[in-house]
């Protein structure tokens, strides 16, 4: 997470002038800083040296944010951080949180009001933690204001790229991307993500009646009959699932077909009729929208990319 970005922004007007035998002509100025200026221990024992303390640093047009883990452990140590990063986003800085880092970016506020995305499996987590943003989990990039975010992972490369083209243009982005062979333009992380079956909260009721649509997935859902298996008329039913879940009753019927789908995209041979019909679609039409609605591309597509060769 933090090598990636660093090897584009300072190969940015040196990898491909290399290539090519011309005079390298750097674009950006690339410093790793810490808390107080010592290394900082990652995941697999790595060790980085960081060049200063985030203190030592007065001026700057840009700064990353890199990924924490576990995120529900990893805030405490960031706290000094959140005064110094709000004060140069004032100065004028631009800020991009990476990954998990998003949730960083989220504790010092600035993020309130403003479109946001993080890693897709930590989306939930960082919906409830932070409801005044406006998150965008299916998204790969979000810029609002000044604030960038990205999703998971490798998407750190995506931003990357995407604010090397924000500050020195296309062709000059288009040689990078071209020399690390790296995509340009991806904008979902949809395609990758994996419908989480929210049951973090204590509702069991709820709990049961998740499980229930989960088990009887190719039903036909009636939201009244539903409600009325666990003793609940249907307005306090959809409240209740809702609160608990982040989704109604029937969206999240939606989605988890969705994912059934996936599945069987992934390991089995079976045409999109028949997967339509197996996850209780009768209309493959209507299937084919909502699996791109959910997931960012066709059945046909999803199936190509990850099925079995």
């Amino acid at each position: 997470m933090i090598s990636g970005p660093l090897d584009l922004f300072m190969m940015a007007g040196v990898f491909w002038n290399d290539i090519f035998g011309e005079p390298a002509t750097p674009l950006f100025d690339v410093e790793i800083v810490s808390l107080d200026g010592n290394e900082v221990h990652c995941l697999g024992n790595v060790q980085i040296k960081a060049h200063r303390s985030i203190k030592e640093v007065k001026k700057t047009d840009l700064i990353l944010v890199t990924s924490i883990a576990p995120v529900d452990q990893a805030f405490d140590p960031f706290y000094d951080a959140i005064p110094w990063l709000i004060n140069h986003y004032e100065k004028g800085a631009y800020i991009a949180g990476l990954c998990t880092g998003t949730f960083i970016l989220a504790e010092t506020g600035l993020l309130d009001g403003k479109v946001a995305t993080t890693h897709w499996g930590y989306a939930s987590q960082f919906q409830k933690r932070y409801p005044k943003v406006n998150l965008k989990p299916e998204r790969l990039i979000t810029e609002d204001d000044n604030l960038l975010c990205s999703g998971a992972s490798n998407a750190c490369l995506d931003l990357s790229l995407y604010l090397v083209e924000k500050f020195y243009g296309r062709d000059i982005t288009v040689k990078l991307a071209k020399s690390y062979i790296q995509d340009m333009d991806r904008n979902s992380q949809a395609l990758y993500s994996v419908f989480k079956f929210q049951k973090n909260h204590n509702d069991e009721v709820i709990k049961k009646a998740q499980d229930w649509i989960e088990n009887n997935f190719a039903l036909k859902l009636n939201i009244e009959e539903l409600a009325a298996k666990f003793a609940m008329g249907r307005r306090t039913f959809e409240r209740r699932f809702k609160a608990c879940t982040g989704d109604s009753p029937l969206l999240y019927a939606q989605r988890n077909r969705v994912e059934a789908a996936k599945a069987l995209l992934e390991t089995s041979n079976k045409t999109l009729e028949e997967v339509a019909y197996k996850i209780g679609y009768d209309d493959t039409g209507f299937f084919k929208k909502i699996f791109k609605k959910h997931v960012g591309s066709s059945p046909k597509a999803y199936q190509t990319k990850w099925a079995a060769k």
